[in-house]
């Protein structure tokens, strides 16, 4: 059975609703670290990519981390940056924000969220992020954000971040030094976004150099607590896990093809928009697939959750007819989503290798 996100009872979505509440975090649930309850000052650090499980897995190469008390937590679904993030920064299930995929159907087409583009270029004047997401980060309060210095004023960024202070950093490095700085001149809340753990993943897979960025996490994790003035929390999740996936890409064979429009989502979480009138011949001819992956329509996942307890009807209509959700280590291919090079780790489905992330905590 996919791993479902537990919404309103330890999903990241949840998270920044008990760290930015009003007059900050002095009661916790019971999913979030016990240490972080009273504290005066919060730094929150996402690592893009670090599951649970590859976390339990890779212990010994992150000693620090290792060293912080805590448990796992459920991610949204799906499990893809884009609407992992959106989830943490604005505590709400996709299903209200509106990030719902990598790519994501707008009606008269398919959008990269990351790029905030398609194939024919960007669209933030035809789609202006913060019409797409209008939901507030943060509560609605103007908290420090530290990401890559690149990733400041593109359409992603002003769908999720919207009117937050952002502190771009060019160099890892520099992340220590503009944490201290900014608590030295009074915030008491800090989010640093940090993606090595990601890229490595997809580029390298697991082995020696997903190890070595491991290590270079846990040390950014060291330096940061270095830093941090006394009673200062430090608390560590990350937006979802990988999957070693390979050159397991799945072609759609021509007895689903056939009944395609288009498609949206990831390879782990492919949406198959039907041509009209073709809905039930797609979904039969897609348990092909149910030995990899499971086969759910639209009106199943709105039923079970998948996206949160509410989907409002713009969300909804992003929505494919039949999803491919990935649970054998292979993705489902769609040439409009390639990139630069093959994915080796792969994420977007609901596998707990995927879904479950760490929620660490560690008060200085």
């Amino acid at each position: 059975m996919p791993v479902l996100p537990k919404y309103g009872r330890g999903a990241l979505s949840d998270v920044v609703p008990v760290l930015c509440a009003p007059g900050g975090p002095r009661t916790v649930p019971s999913w979030m670290p016990s240490v972080v309850a009273g504290a005066p000052r919060v730094v929150l650090l996402l690592l893009d990519g670090l599951g649970w499980n590859q976390f339990e897995a890779h212990r010994e190469h992150m000693p620090t981390l290792s060293s912080f008390v805590g448990s796992h937590i459920t991610t949204i679904a799906p499990t893809t940056t884009a609407a992992a993030l959106t989830s943490l920064a604005t505590g709400l299930a996709p299903g209200e924000h509106g990030i719902i995929g990598y790519r994501m159907d707008m009606g008269d087409t398919v959008m990269n969220v990351l790029r905030w583009a398609d194939e024919n270029g960007d669209l933030r004047r035809r789609y202006p992020p913060q019409q797409v997401q209008p939901c507030p980060p943060f509560l609605g309060l103007s908290v420090p954000v530290l990401s890559k210095g690149e990733l400041q004023g593109s359409g992603f960024t002003l769908a999720h971040l919207a009117g937050v202070k952002e502190m771009g950093w060019r160099a890892v490095s520099s992340i220590p030094v503009i944490v201290n700085n900014a608590l030295a001149s009074g915030e008491e809340f800090v989010y640093v976004y940090y993606d090595g753990v990601d890229k490595i993943a997809h580029e390298r897979g697991f082995g020696e150099f997903y190890e070595a960025e491991l290590r270079a996490a846990d040390a950014l994790v060291a330096d940061i607590l270095s830093v941090l003035p006394s009673d200062t929390v430090l608390v560590v999740t990350a937006d979802h896990g990988q999957v070693h996936v390979g050159e397991n890409t799945i072609l759609p064979s021509t007895d689903v093809s056939e009944h395609v429009h288009h498609q949206s989502g990831e390879g782990r979480f492919r949406w198959l928009h039907a041509r009209r009138g073709r809905v039930d011949a797609l979904r039969d001819a897609c348990q092909q697939y149910s030995n990899v992956a499971w086969v759910v329509d639209k009106a199943q996942v709105l039923d079970e959750q998948w996206f949160g307890p509410r989907v409002t009807d713009a969300v909804a209509r992003r929505m494919g007819d039949i999803a491919l959700a990935a649970h054998a280590p292979v993705s489902f291919d769609e040439p409009l989503d390639s990139g630069p090079y093959q994915l080796i780790c792969r994420h977007g489905s609901l596998t707990a290798d995927e879904m479950l992330v760490p929620l660490l905590a560690k008060v200085v």
